[in-house]
């Protein structure tokens, strides 16, 4: 159980900070919408890179030079156009969140999802790399991963159902608008991050 409540830590410590992809779940959790297949694809992303990194993938990552810096351009990319979206809709404002308002089609939210997801070489760098490389100095390797896959499922079934709280403080146009606009903001600033780190 040592394995299991270390792996579930190092999991939960490290999905914990604010990104993109949790951005993305939170506001699909203040719109009350696709909230279930959003959590599952993070989560089910999560296990499988995790079951990755315990099963020795960090070692590709580490041997091919050139792997990090493409996921690193694409992620970038991919950063930078969602966030001038959410920026754009920030600028446009007037609207405010509504339980059950429209937030695009299941498919949309899904393929958004996924690209925040395995785009981002941050995902890679903490499933895969930094976990698998921890995992090594457990002997139970799996009891270390099943911990770490368990917290990802806490972590983002409890950020998309539990943003239903924020949302009486969402209710104002004005306060949607701030939201948006550090959404926005801080996709970018993860972006700058890939690029120049």
């Amino acid at each position: 159980m040592t394995a299991y409540f270390a792996g579930f830590a190092l999991g939960f410590s490290l999905i914990l900070a604010i990104g993109a992809q949790n951005a993305f779940v939170l506001r699909q959790g203040l719109m009350r919408q696709h909230v279930l297949p959003v959590v599952l694809v993070c989560a089910i992303s999560d296990a499988v890179l995790i079951a990755a990194g315990v099963a020795g993938f960090g070692a590709l990552v580490a041997a091919v030079p050139g792997l990090e810096w493409g996921m690193r351009l694409f992620g970038a990319a991919f950063l930078v156009w969602y966030g001038l979206r959410t920026l754009k809709s920030a600028w446009d404002g007037g609207h405010k969140m509504e339980a059950g308002e429209k937030a695009g089609s299941l498919r949309l939210a899904v393929l958004t999802c996924l690209a925040l997801t395995w785009l981002n070489p941050h995902v890679y760098l903490d499933t895969v790399v930094l976990l698998g490389a921890v995992s090594a100095q457990y002997d139970d390797k799996l009891s270390f991963g099943l911990g770490a896959v368990c917290a990802s499922f806490v972590f983002f079934f409890s950020l998309g159902y539990g943003a239903r709280l924020l949302a009486p403080v969402l209710e104002k146009p004005g306060a949607w608008r701030v939201f948006d606009l550090g959404v926005g903001l801080t996709m970018l600033a993860i972006a700058a991050a890939l690029l120049l780190g």
